[in-house]
């Protein structure tokens, strides 16, 4: 299935775009749609669990994706 994952700040810079297509198989987790986003060039400076919100709520590494859900990588976040 083809799915569309967001990237943000330093995330979208590392890759060099704010969003990314992968291909995986139906019933997919986030953890997989990461792994397959980290195979990309400079996307291996993602972290090992990066924040992932599904469809605008935060999701573990273990919650199944589908083609029609919005996933998002979202980096670190410093506020002063």
């Amino acid at each position: 299935m083809p799915l569309r994952a967001l990237l943000f700040a330093s995330y979208a810079d590392a890759v060099g775009a704010p969003e990314v297509e992968v291909d995986l198989p139906d019933g997919s987790t986030v953890r997989e749609v990461v792994d397959a986003i980290r195979s990309r060039h400079g996307a291996d400076r993602l972290p090992p669990a990066p924040l992932v919100a599904v469809n605008q709520r935060y999701a573990s590494a273990e919650t199944r994706v589908s083609a029609r859900d919005e996933v998002a990588i979202i980096p670190p976040v410093a506020g002063g």
